[in-house]
C-alpha cells in the first residue's frame, strides 16, 4: 500500500479539503509516490448521530453533527484505513502544502509511531503537541482501532481533549517535526504546510455567516461571539492568494467546475465572490506567495 496523505473533512469544509488534496500533489517532485484521500465524515455514521455526548476537558458536551469541526476525530482513522501498515500523513482540511510532503514519507522516524509539531503554550499547556498534522507509522499504532475508539468516546470512557492532544499516547512514541510542517497562519520561506488555523479568517470563507461553535469561557468571549457574526478577511493577502491560485488551477484543469463552485457558494460553504477571485488570481506564480 502506497504512503497516503489523509485529509479529514465534512460537507462544510469539503472545498478546503479538495484544494488541500490538490496542493499535496501539485507541490511534490514525486507526486506518483503517494496517494491522497479525503476522509468524509458522512462516511462515518457514528459521527452523524444526534443525541450523543462526550467528555471534553472534564465537562460533558453534547455532540453536534452539524458543527464545522466534526471531522476532528477522523484524525485517528488512518491506521485502520491503512490496515495498520505503511506510513500516513494526516491533516486538517485547512492545511495547504507548499513544500514536498514526500520528504515526510522518507523521514527517519527513529522508531517512533507519531511525529508532529509541538505548540508550546497553546491551550495553556507547555507540552501541547498539534495533532492537526501528523506523520504516522501505522504498524506501530495497532491500538488505534477507530470504531472501538468512537464507541469509547461516546461512552465517555476517555476525554476528547486527551485524545486530540495525544495525551493518551506514551510520550516516548512521539517525535517532533519542524514548525514548517504545521505552520500556524504563517506563510514564509520555511513553510512546508500552511495551516489556516484561525477559523474566523479562513480565506475561502470571508463574508459568510460564522458557522462554528465558539466556546465561551468568559463574558468577553460572549461579546466576541456577538461581534463576529461573519468570517473576516484574512490579514495576510499571500494566504488568500495561495488558496485561490490553487483553486484557479483546479478550475483550469477541470478538477472542479464553475457549477460546483456556484452550488458551494449557494450553500455558504465558500465565499460568494469565489468565481471573481478565481479570475483575479488565475496565472499568479504560486511560489511567490511563500516568498
Amino acid at each position: 500500500m502506497k504512503p497516503t496523505v489523509f485529509i479529514q473533512a465534512n460537507e462544510r469544509q469539503m472545498i478546503g479539503a479538495r484544494i488541500s488534496a490538490y496542493s499535496y500533489k501539485r507541490s511534490s517532485r514525486r507526486p506518483d509516490s503517494f496517494e491522497v484521500r479525503i476522509l468524509d465524515v458522512r462516511d462515518y455514521p457514528r459521527l452523524n448521530q444526534s443525541g450523543q455526548s462526550i467528555l471534553r476537558h472534564g465537562h460533558e458536551r453534547a455532540w453536534d453533527p452539524g458543527d464545522l469541526q466534526t471531522f476532528t476525530p477522523v484524525r485517528f482513522a488512518p491506521p485502520s484505513e491503512m490496515k495498520f501498515s505503511g506510513r500516513a500523513v494526516v491533516t486538517d482540511p485547512d492545511c495547504f502544502a507548499v513544500g514536498d510532503v514526500a520528504e515526510l514519507f522518507r523521514r527517519d522516524m527513529g522508531g517512533r509511531a507519531i511525529m508532529a509539531v509541538p505548540r508550546p503554550g497553546h491551550n495553556g499547556r507547555e507540552d501541547f503537541i498539534a495533532s492537526s498534522v501528523m506523520l504516522l507509522d501505522c504498524a506501530r499504532l495497532r491500538h488505534w482501532d477507530f470504531d472501538q475508539d468512537l464507541d469509547a468516546l461516546f461512552a465517555q470512557r476517555f476525554d476528547y481533549g486527551d485524545w486530540v492532544e495525544l495525551r493518551r499516547e506514551d510520550p516516548a512514541t512521539i517525535g517532533m517535526l519542524e514548525p514548517g510542517w504545521n505552520s500556524f497562519d504563517r506563510l514564509d520561506a520555511n513553510t512546508k504546510i500552511l495551516h489556516t488555523t484561525k477559523r474566523r479568517t479562513q480565506p475561502w470563507k470571508t463574508g459568510l455567516p460564522v458557522d462554528y461553535t465558539l466556546r465561551e469561557k468568559s463574558p468577553f468571549d460572549v461579546l466576541r461571539r456577538l461581534a463576529a457574526r461573519r468570517y473576516q478577511p484574512h490579514p495576510d493577502q499571500k494566504q488568500e492568494a495561495l488558496v485561490f491560485v490553487l483553486l484557479a488551477e483546479m478550475v483550469d484543469l477541470g478538477l472542479i467546475t464553475g457549477d460546483e463552485l456556484r452550488a458551494e457558494m449557494a450553500a455558504n460553504h465558500i465565499r460568494r465572490d469565489s468565481l471573481e477571485l478565481v479570475d483575479f488570481y488565475r496565472g499568479w506564480d504560486l511560489l511567490k506567495q511563500a516568498a
